[in-house]
């Protein structure tokens, strides 16, 4: 299936669980707000795993990337802790490692 992350394809509550990986880190204020609001909408459970700020790296940046037909793509990326990751999306941490942290959202059923 092909579908949009801010305006998913599902019924509401379709899913007892949303897991994404290496992708609300590539959204800006007001895709992130709208992806959540649809995964809420979708489930009662989120778990978001992403990329840890570490030391040296800019918490947010453009990014070139090239692609293996040989285009070039600037992409926005996020770094964060743990627990800012779980203040902005209203979880709690369940990893913060030194590459990745991971944050689970459990929300009260409608």
């Amino acid at each position: 299936m092909v579908g949009d992350a801010l305006n998913l394809p599902f019924a509401d509550q379709a899913f007892d669980r949303i897991l994404t990986g290496h992708f609300c880190g590539h959204l800006a204020s007001d895709e992130r707000r709208a992806f959540l609001e649809e995964a809420r909408r979708v489930a009662g459970e989120l778990i978001v795993i992403d990329s840890a700020l570490r030391p040296g790296l800019e918490p947010e940046q453009w990014q070139e990337r090239i692609l293996n037909d040989g285009s070039r793509h600037l992409v926005y990326k996020r770094y964060l802790t743990g627990r800012q990751l779980a203040d902005e999306i209203g979880g709690q941490p369940i990893l913060d490692g030194t590459w990745f942290v991971a944050v689970q959202v459990r929300w009260s059923q409608p």
